[in-house]
């Protein structure tokens, strides 16, 4: 499906009912926007696992501006400004009064941003596996250095200079990249995952050599009074614990839960863990249920 927002089209997919039958009545659930990495991935990585949350609620995926299915845009206009403000202008065409928000990895920087500029409108907030910062980049360079091969290190050398020059290059970086990226990485899996993919390189040079070097939402945290659910792989090369473990101190009232035996890739190196928490989270008679057999 498409939106015409903002003059351009972004596309969205839409999965489970928003009401539900419950006894003699229809309960409503959640309506749970998913925001994906990158910048310049797409949200077909959520579909396998995070997609079985449609047990809990109405899941929207979205392709931000020039990612993915949308539609292609100016490259500089691909920012952190208007990936933050096209989520507020999806939820007005939807014609919902408030969402939730699940940002994973550069989602979950869209994800903060949107919390604080529309407080308002959201009701609870999931962030995985990010960070509130530029400061993040500072960690993954030095971990790089520390621990990386010749082949690992030129290829974030690209990533941190904002200088892929086609999609193999991409790919050469994830390929090179993966067994950090997730602890159960399994060799015979990576085309099949690469290929279900639509990814841009420009827009990861973007966000790498610009935005991604100045953000700052430290300052601003402790505004957000939405309840909010923090995730973090305790091995996470890129957006380390520690910046999620910020995060969580800063915004009052914030939930954090560590996954010491995942890195970046949550969802796929601890999944029952990963989807009971966030079900919890969204849904806080969804265990109840499940012992009742409802």
């Amino acid at each position: 499906m498409y939106a015409e927002l903002d003059g351009t089209r972004l596309f969205f997919d839409v999965d489970g009912p928003q009401w539900v039958p419950d006894g003699g009545q229809m309960r409503q659930r959640p309506v749970l926007l998913l925001l994906h990495g990158g910048p310049g991935g797409d949200h077909g990585s959520f579909k396998k696992i995070v997609g079985q949350l449609r047990d809990v609620a109405q899941l929207v995926y979205l392709d931000h501006r020039g990612s993915g299915r949308s539609d292609p845009v100016e490259i500089a206009d691909c920012t952190l400004d208007n990936n933050i403000d096209d989520v507020e202008r999806l939820r007005r065409h939807l014609g919902l009064e408030s969402i939730s928000v699940l940002g994973s990895s550069y989602g979950g920087m869209v994800a903060q941003g949107y919390a604080l500029r529309y407080p308002d409108n959201l009701d609870r907030l999931v962030l995985c596996a990010t960070a509130p910062s530029y400061r993040f980049l500072a960690e993954a360079e030095d971990k790089v250095q520390r621990d990386g091969s010749a082949e690992q290190k030129l290829v974030c050398q690209w990533l941190w200079d904002g200088t892929f020059e086609s999609l193999d290059q991409l790919k050469r970086y994830y390929r090179a990249m993966a067994p950090w990226y997730a602890v159960n990485f399994k060799e015979e899996n990576f085309e099949e995952s690469w290929s279900r993919g639509i990814r841009n390189f420009e827009q990861t040079n973007l966000g790498f050599s610009s935005f991604l070097r100045e953000y700052d939402f430290t300052a601003e945290l402790g505004q957000l009074a939405c309840p909010t659910l923090v995730l973090a792989g305790e091995q996470d090369w890129i957006c380390s614990a520690d910046q999620s473990r910020q995060i969580a101190e800063l915004i009052p009232g914030a939930e954090l839960h560590l996954f010491p035996e995942a890195a970046h890739s949550i969802a796929d190196d601890a999944t029952d863990e990963f989807l009971r928490l966030v079900r919890s989270f969204l849904d806080s008679s969804y265990e109840e249920r499940q012992q009742s057999g409802l």
